[in-house]
């Protein structure tokens, strides 16, 4: 009953809140149950986790966000000095933890301006961007840029099957964004006025390489052919440990939503994010500043000693 309401308070984070990503609201969910912990060991503290990070994956919102995000989460949260641990008070523990979640959690919520501010620099005056398909991230990153003066206009792919761009597309022109909408098949045609490709991601792996909606390697791979930078805005809690050389290698689980998975007949379903290798990405820009692909493995090695 716990778990349910634990859940339903995830659940309520996304809908009440459209601009939160679901990163945020998994961390702040984690933060529920670690104020609600009556944990007496390490070990049984780690398993009220686990069943929830299960729970919530089991959720229709990104695997991919959700597993990383809950990971470093986990991470940050239960370092704690040797001493500390050999009390035999335990609520001492949680009561550490508990102030480090808070504080893991300003620093996620104060992501985007980063990357927002950091990506501004790659701005020029009268500047053709292209995105593919709704990014938070993105859109207020261009917002931002908007707002200082900086006189941009942005193609949004359809990003079908579910027109999420253009729900990008909207937001964009309801904020004055100079915005035209084009069809996923139209990428080739356009990209030889664009200056350059700005999208989010999912999820970024330990390869340097993204996960993100479908068609994102279509647009990077025809942005190389034609010269034109690709910038992935990505905050760093989005960062997974997981090595996909090829799309076969992307677990299941971040291709599809639970809801498709469990009716047991993926043939006949087409995924809904696909891999794009860091050969195809120009540049990383993060919380932490702006980085090469090959450095997003270094950064995670740092984020887990």
């Amino acid at each position: 009953m716990v778990q349910e309401s634990i859940i339903s308070s995830f659940r309520a984070k996304l809908e009440n809140d459209p601009s939160k990503s679901t990163s945020l609201a998994t961390v702040e969910t984690l933060l529920e149950v670690l104020d609600r912990s009556r944990a007496t060991t390490v070990a049984e503290f780690q398993n009220e986790l686990n069943q929830v990070v299960a729970a919530l994956e089991k959720t229709d919102y990104s695997s991919t966000s959700i597993r990383s995000a809950a990971d470093l989460f986990t991470r940050f949260t239960s370092l704690a000095p040797a001493a500390l641990l050999d009390q035999e008070d335990f609520s001492q523990v949680l009561d550490l933890y508990r102030q480090r979640a808070r504080s893991f959690i300003k620093n996620v919520r104060g992501s985007r301006a980063k990357i927002s501010k950091c990506a501004r620099l790659l701005f020029t005056h009268h500047m053709n961007i292209l995105t593919h398909s709704y990014s938070k991230v993105v859109l207020e990153t261009i917002l931002d840029a908007h707002k200082s003066g900086y006189h941009l206009h942005i193609w949004v792919t359809e990003s079908q099957p579910d027109a999420s761009g253009k729900r990008m597309c909207d937001e964009l022109k309801k904020n004055g964004v100079p915005t035209t909408l084009v069809l996923d098949s139209c990428v080739g045609y356009v990209m030889e006025r664009i200056q350059a490709v700005l999208i989010g991601a999912e999820g970024v792996m330990e390869t340097g390489g993204i996960i993100n909606k479908i068609g994102t390697v279509n647009v990077c791979v025809i942005a190389k052919a034609r010269h034109v930078p690709v910038y992935v805005c990505a905050e760093t809690i989005k960062f997974v440990r997981e090595f996909p050389l090829n799309q076969a290698d992307i677990p299941k689980e971040f291709k599809y939503r639970t809801s498709v998975i469990e009716k047991n007949n993926l043939e006949l379903e087409h995924p809904d994010v696909d891999y794009t290798a860091p050969e195809f990405l120009t540049l990383i820009i993060t919380d932490v500043g702006a980085m090469k692909p090959e450095a997003v493995g270094e950064e995670l090695i740092k984020m887990y000693i």
